[in-house]
C-alpha cells in the first residue's frame, strides 16, 4: 500500500511539473492579448511613416506574430511624409496603417490623413484607450478619434546624476532650486552649469525653457489663447511675462550664450557635448534624448568617464516645472484597408501598456501611457503634479501661435530684439 501511495505522488508531481512546463510556454499570453480573429488567417499589413527605420516598431511585428504567425507586417518610409502620404493614401498601394500628426487636422493640404482615419474611439474595437494620459487623446470637433499616440514628446533637460552626487547636490524641482544648483556649480568650479543649443529657433535653450512656462500661464485664460490664434499684433502683450522670465533665467544662472553658440546642432551635438562630462544640465527635447544611448559609444569621453544622466524637466516657476505633455508620433488606421480587421487587430494589440511601453523603451522616447516610472530616464515627468501637467492640443494652442512665441523669445534671448519689440512683433514673425 506505501509503495502504491508512492507511486501515485510521484505521478501526480511529474504531471504537476509537465503543467508548469506547459504554462511557461505560453509566455506571450501574460500580457492579457487574446487573439480575436483566426489566428492561422495569412495577410500582409503595411505600416508607413517617415522614419529611415522603425526597429522598435519591428520588435512590435515579431511579437504580434507569436499569435498571428501568417501575419506579415513591414513598414514602409515614405520621402517628403508630411507633403506625400495625402497622395499615398489615395493611390493603389495604400497602407493600411499610417503616421499622423495632430497639427494637421484642420489644415485642408492635409485633410486626406484625416478623412482616411478610422475612428479608433469606435468600442468594437476593443482599444485600451485608458491606458494612455487624457491630454494625448484628441478628439476632433465631430467627436471622432483619428489617430492615437504610440510616443509622447517633451521639453526638458538632460541631468548628470553623477555630477549632482559627486558635488553633494540635488536636482532642482523649482526656479529658487534651479538658480541655486546653478550658482553651487559655479563655485564649485563649473564653468557652464546649465547649457542648451542656440544657433537657431528650433527647439533652442530658449523655447525648452520658456514654452512650456508660457502655456502654464495661459492655462486660465482661454481668451487669451483665442486671441494668440488670430495672430493679432495686440496678443503679443500675452508674451511679456515669459520674455522677462528668459531674461531672468539667463541672468540667474549665469548662461553663457558663447558658450552654448559652439554647440552645432540641437542633436548629435548636443548629446556630444553633454557627453563630454563637465556639463551637470542640457536642455533639449525629448526627441534628442531617444539619441542618447546609440552615441555612448561615440563619445570618446564618455567612454573613457561613463556616467548615468536622465531626464527631467526645467523648473521655470517657483510652484515647480510645467510638463509639456505633446504627442510625438501617432498612428491611424485607413479605413479603406482590404485587411481592416487584421489592421485593427494590430493595433489592439498595441495599444496595452506593455506593448507601448516597450516599444517607446526601445525608441528611446517617451511612452503615452499614465504609468512613467517604468522607465527611470523619464520618472522624473511621472511624479509632476497634474495641475502642472499642459498639452498643447488640449490648451487649443495652434502651431502657428507657437512659432510666433519661438520667434520672439529666440530674438530677446539672444539679444536681437527687446521685449517691447518683440511684443509688438507678434504675428509678424516668419519661421
Amino acid at each position: 500500500m506505501k509503495r502504491t501511495m508512492c507511486m501515485f505522488l510521484a505521478v501526480l508531481m511529474i504531471l504537476g511539473l509537465t503543467a508548469c512546463g506547459s504554462d511557461q510556454q505560453k509566455a506571450p499570453t501574460e500580457t492579457g492579448f487574446k487573439p480575436a480573429l483566426d489566428t492561422s488567417v495569412k495577410c500582409h499589413i503595411s505600416v508607413a511613416g517617415g522614419y529611415n527605420n522603425f526597429e522598435a516598431l519591428e520588435a512590435e511585428f515579431d511579437r504580434f506574430n507569436e499569435y498571428y504567425p501568417n501575419a506579415e507586417l513591414t513598414f514602409t518610409k515614405v520621402d517628403d511624409y508630411n507633403n506625400m502620404i495625402g497622395t499615398v493614401l489615395n493611390g493603389n498601394d495604400a497602407p493600411d496603417i499610417y503616421v499622423n500628426y495632430s497639427w494637421m487636422y484642420g489644415r485642408e493640404q492635409y485633410s486626406s490623413s484625416i478623412d482616411h482615419a478610422e475612428n479608433l474611439a469606435d468600442p468594437a474595437l476593443g482599444l485600451d484607450l485608458d491606458c494612455i494620459r487624457n491630454n494625448m487623446i484628441l478628439r476632433t470637433d465631430d467627436g471622432t478619434l483619428p489617430m492615437v499616440p504610440v510616443f509622447s514628446n517633451t521639453y526638458g533637460m538632460l541631468v548628470n546624476n553623477d555630477l549632482f552626487e559627486k558635488e553633494h547636490l540635488k536636482v532642482p524641482t523649482t526656479y529658487q532650486e534651479l538658480v541655486a544648483v546653478c550658482n553651487a556649480f559655479r563655485e564649485k568650479g563649473y564653468q557652464n552649469p546649465i547649457m542648451g543649443f542656440s544657433r537657431e529657433e528650433t527647439t533652442s535653450l530658449f523655447t525648452v525653457t520658456i514654452y512650456p512656462f508660457f502655456c502654464g500661464t495661459l492655462t486660465e485664460h482661454e481668451e487669451a489663447v483665442k486671441e494668440l490664434n488670430t495672430l493679432d499684433s495686440s496678443a503679443g502683450e500675452y508674451m511679456r511675462p515669459s520674455l522677462e522670465k528668459i531674461l531672468q533665467f539667463l541672468d540667474d544662472c549665469c548662461v553663457d550664450l558663447e558658450a552654448c553658440a559652439e554647440i552645432e546642432n540641437n542633436y548629435d551635438a548636443v548629446i556630444l557635448r553633454f557627453f563630454e562630462g563637465d556639463v551637470p544640465m542640457m536642455t533639449c527635447s525629448g526627441d534628442t534624448v531617444s539619441g542618447t544611448k546609440k552615441r555612448e559609444s561615440r563619445s570618446e569621453a564618455f567612454l573613457a568617464r561613463p556616467f548615468t544622466y536622465t531626464f527631467a524637466p526645467v523648473p521655470m516657476s517657483d510652484e515647480g516645472a510645467v510638463f509639456l505633455d505633446m504627442p510625438n508620433l501617432q498612428f491611424s488606421v485607413n479605413k479603406n484597408s482590404a485587411n481592416l480587421a487584421m489592421a485593427n487587430e494590430f493595433m489592439r494589440f498595441l495599444v496595452t501598456p506593455r506593448e507601448l511601453n516597450e516599444m517607446a523603451q526601445n525608441k528611446g522616447l517617451m511612452s503615452p501611457t499614465k504609468d512613467l516610472s517604468f522607465n527611470s530616464m523619464y520618472a522624473a515627468f511621472g511624479v509632476v503634479l497634474e495641475s502642472r501637467i499642459v498639452s498643447p492640443e488640449v490648451l487649443g494652442l495652434m502651431d502657428d501661435a507657437v512659432i510666433q512665441l519661438r520667434q520672439a523669445v529666440y530674438g530677446v534671448g539672444t539679444g536681437a530684439l527687446t521685449i517691447d519689440e518683440a511684443i509688438a512683433g507678434y504675428g509678424s514673425f516668419t519661421p
